[in-house]
């Protein structure tokens, strides 16, 4: 017993004891779950609370991934958003085995019905529609939510004559909805293209990462696109290029700097401006606005 009346921690054999101590060291310090992050681009671990709304690393400065709800918050004016299809959810439409229970473990850990957020909102005073798509939801896999939830903003931003904002992060297409998520491709691509030819704005912010479907088709399709530094933009995986074209792959080549410097970007921004960027390029689209402006 110590001297609060418990049992001490070390043994009283000694031998006991250095069993114990070899435990402790094998399995670590015990740190309370959630108070810790690691940084996966410079290795370190940060303590949570040193991490700002803007959900950058302050050691290398790596943008961390983020929520629907947390880009809201440092993206839009403050109380604008009015948020579209909230409780649009997936069937199991090609009745894949246990899709239900895999759907019900992703609303849980990611707090919405699906992949993507839509709504209207204000940037610096500006009216547009927003479509954010969510990491942390199926690592943002495109199914028939996902697509149907961006086209009828895209077709109420055309119907309404306002700009469209997508916030792209995507593992690419859904596999378990076979070729009913490789139909939002087109879909969405069409709704763009109605959208364009009403003479409208369309606008893509590629954050990390951008795979896939959704690379091929409305990721890549804004009038305007931007991206988050270091972002990682491609369609198929390094792996699977390389073993494709048997040729060594140039360094970072699926890295925002690098599609930047090869004409596939207009800008990357970083998180911290992306909100003041967003806001010059809606003020300079709007025809109210935008007169006597060179």
């Amino acid at each position: 017993m110590n001297l609060f009346g418990k049992k001490s921690y070390f043994p009283a054999d000694g031998g006991d004891r250095k069993k114990g101590a070899d435990r402790r060291r094998k399995s670590g310090p015990s740190i309370p779950d959630g108070m810790w992050i690691k940084c996966n681009t410079c290795k370190a671990i940060i303590y949570k609370k040193e991490v700002t709304e803007y959900k950058l690393c302050p050691n290398c400065d790596a943008h961390f991934r983020m929520s629907p709800k947390e880009r809201i918050a440092v993206t839009c004016d403050e109380d604008t958003f009015q948020e579209f299809d909230a409780d649009m959810e997936s069937m199991n439409p090609m009745d894949y085995p246990d899709y239900d229970e895999v759907i019900e473990k992703a609303q849980k850990k990611a707090g919405i019905k699906e992949g993507v957020v839509t709504g209207r909102a204000k940037i610096k005073g500006e009216d547009t529609v927003l479509a954010i798509m969510d990491s942390h939801y199926m690592m943002g896999s495109m199914g028939s939510v996902v697509g149907e939830k961006i086209t009828r903003a895209i077709e109420y931003a055309t119907e309404q004559r306002l700009p469209v904002i997508i916030f792209t992060t995507s593992g690419g297409a859904r596999m378990q909805e076979g070729i009913i998520s490789l139909m939002q491709m087109a879909k969405t691509s069409e709704a763009l293209g109605r959208h364009d030819e009403a003479g409208l704005l369309s606008v893509t912010v590629l954050t990390d990462p951008t795979t896939g479907g959704v690379t091929a088709s409305f990721a890549m399709l804004g009038d305007i696109i931007l991206s988050e530094p270091r972002a990682l933009i491609g369609f198929a995986g390094q792996r699977v290029i390389k073993g494709t074209i048997h040729q060594d792959l140039p360094e970072g080549f699926q890295r925002a700097e690098f599609q930047l410097e090869h004409g596939f970007l207009d800008r990357i921004v970083h998180r911290e401006k992306l909100r003041d960027e967003l806001g010059r390029i809606l003020r300079l689209h709007n025809p109210s606005e935008s007169e006597g402006v060179e």
